[in-house]
């Protein structure tokens, strides 16, 4: 149920067919958890914030380092020091006092993926390794959660949803984030982001785009990228998309799956 503030505070969401207020309670129910306060995770949990979600969780074990402000516009100069989680709440606070924030200042790993999934409907992962990024695909596998994935690169950045329990328009199961990579690249071949460099804003477009994605995930309209990457060339100011499928051979939900748990990661 909302209240007047709310459906005055939400307006140009009702208004809108697709969304209305059924849409906007439905953001209101839901619960949604962003791995990672950085560069992507900034700007999708202010939207999903300003968006009316009921419930945001953010897990970061960070710190704010003056190097993070340059695109992690969630944190400000005098959070310099704070947990990230604790700048992101006050942050979220005071943008949207209908959403309620639950922090987990700890890092994402094989003992306690399962138990936090438990507690959300939807997952954004903006993680800026390729360990933590396979750990939450698999673990959003077994656990049966949706997961919008984000990755950010220089001057390129890419994303997708998967839902990998789900039916495609053909009957068939919709792929895994393993169909798409099937193995991480070996460690060392890809530059960190302080070693390489990110462009501030193509985070912002990322993570506003992640929002969208979740968005329209508890929402249920348009296409969405489930069996869909979409690429975005900065540089060029190019956005392309390249259609998936499952791969009868993915460790998942393939033929023969191998991964039952997390025993791998741990």
């Amino acid at each position: 149920m909302l209240t007047s503030e709310e459906l005055e505070r939400y307006a140009r969401h009702i208004v809108i067919r697709e969304v209305g207020g059924p849409g906007q309670a439905k953001l209101k129910g839901a619960r949604v958890l962003v791995i990672g306060a950085g560069g992507l995770g900034s700007p999708a949990l202010l939207y999903l914030a300003a968006a009316g979600v009921g419930t945001l969780g953010v897990i970061d074990d960070d710190t704010v380092t003056l190097s993070n402000l340059q695109r992690q516009i969630i944190h400000p100069t005098e959070a310099i020091g704070r947990p990230k989680v604790a700048s992101t709440a006050d942050m979220i606070a005071s943008l949207n006092p209908h959403v309620r924030v639950k922090t987990h200042a700890i890092r994402f790993d094989a003992s306690n993926a399962l138990a936090l999934l438990a507690e959300y409907d939807v997952i954004a992962d903006g993680s800026d390794n390729f360990v933590t990024r396979y750990l939450v695909s698999d673990a959003c596998y077994l656990a049966k959660k949706p997961l919008v994935t984000g990755a950010l690169g220089v001057f390129d950045g890419t994303l997708t949803t998967i839902s990998a329990h789900g039916l495609n328009a053909q009957g068939e199961l919709n792929p895994t984030y393993r169909c798409l990579f099937p193995e991480p690249p070996p460690p060392g071949t890809v530059p960190t982001c302080a070693e390489a460099g990110v462009l501030g804003a193509l985070a912002g477009v990322v993570g506003s785009l992640m929002a969208l994605e979740v968005i329209r995930a508890i929402v249920g309209f348009g296409e969405g990228l489930v069996g869909r990457l979409l690429m975005i060339d900065a540089r060029a100011m190019r956005f392309e998309t390249l259609d998936y499928r499952r791969d009868p051979s993915n460790p998942l939900n393939g033929d023969h799956p191998t991964i039952k748990d997390l025993s791998a990661y741990r």
